[in-house]
């Protein structure tokens, strides 16, 4: 019998990905218009595939051997596995999910639901729904661990605050006043800062974990989104929706040491685990930027799907 394309393609998708699978990682790119994820090789900087998934895939966090991404079309969590290049199953969790992350140790989901504020708690892999802690933002957009795993940071479209969940006790327990509508969070590796975008003050808050207080401003560019920590910890990457660009901090002072123009609405990115190139979602060019963050210098674009949400590396 003949195969079909749905085989054909299932069968270049197992060999690609099963091929790469032991070379350099992969950068996972949620495509929201095309409803597809792209993958691409960061040894060679080339588009592999696209993955079919979802109607509208948003958030994503990459585990051992699967995809983790939130459809803000069917508000559920695709689980998809990558060495078959398939959606696999998909756990209902609300209406309009958005950011997704994964706890340090593999176990936990995080997922921020806009429709009733809350961030759900599911058992990886399979997705078990196990908490829906409610926040104290209006439409949670990003929910992310802190390096130990205690803590989750959320930040939501109608806030001026970072909601702290305690992950253990499944509630909340504080909120950090920051700028108007935060966006992206990262922490330092070793847990003692997190950094947030706040998009309508254009600027960047300096946390202290321990303390839980704002304790610096950095001015960022125009609409700060995305944030990426680079494995070093001496620098911080902002991207900025509206000039477009993204900008380097330097960790110890406080400053912007560079900034690097890229495509149009660069959104989420993330930071190759050896630290030496950033990738940048630029949701209205449909392409990623990538970047060496020690000469800041943008390489190339590479074209992907339409509305480019963010990137995740595995």
């Amino acid at each position: 019998m003949r195969p079909t394309l749905p085989h054909l393609l299932l069968a270049v998708l197992v060999g690609v990905l099963a091929g790469t699978a032991l070379a350099a990682p992969l950068a996972y790119v949620p495509n929201e218009k095309s409803a597809s994820v792209s993958v691409i090789d960061t040894a060679t900087d080339q588009r592999l595939v696209n993955i079919p998934v979802g109607q509208r895939p948003r958030g994503i966090a990459a585990g051992d051997g699967r995809l983790y991404l939130t459809d803000g079309k069917t508000g559920s969590v695709l689980i998809v596995d990558t060495v078959a290049g398939k959606q696999i199953a998909a756990v209902r969790v609300g209406d309009s999910p958005e950011g997704i992350s994964l706890s340090p140790d593999g176990k936990l989901l995080a997922v921020a639901v806009e429709d009733d504020n809350s961030i759900v708690l599911l058992a990886a892999p399979k997705g078990r729904e196990l908490a829906r802690i409610k926040v104290q933002g209006k439409n949670p957009e990003h929910a992310v661990f802190s390096p130990d795993g205690r803590w989750l940071y959320a930040s939501a479209e109608e806030a001026e605050q970072v909601d702290v969940v305690d992950v253990a006790a499944r509630k909340q327990v504080a909120s950090i006043p920051v700028g108007k509508r935060p966006r992206g969070i990262g922490f330092l590796p070793d847990g003692s800062r997190a950094y947030v975008a706040s998009e309508m003050t254009g600027k960047v808050y300096v946390i202290d974990v321990a303390e839980r207080r704002a304790v610096a401003e950095i001015t960022a560019g125009q609409y700060p989104a995305g944030i990426a920590v680079h494995p070093d910890g001496k620098r911080v990457f902002v991207s900025n929706g509206r000039d477009p660009s993204v900008m380097a901090i330097d960790v110890a002072s406080n400053t912007v040491v560079a900034t690097i123009e890229v495509g149009k609405r660069p959104w989420n990115m993330a930071i190759t685990p050896d630290g030496s190139k950033l990738y940048v979602a630029n949701g209205r060019s449909g392409t990623v930027s990538v970047i060496d963050t020690a000469s800041y210098q943008r390489r190339l674009d590479i074209e992907v799907g339409e509305l480019p949400w963010g990137v995740s590396i595995r």
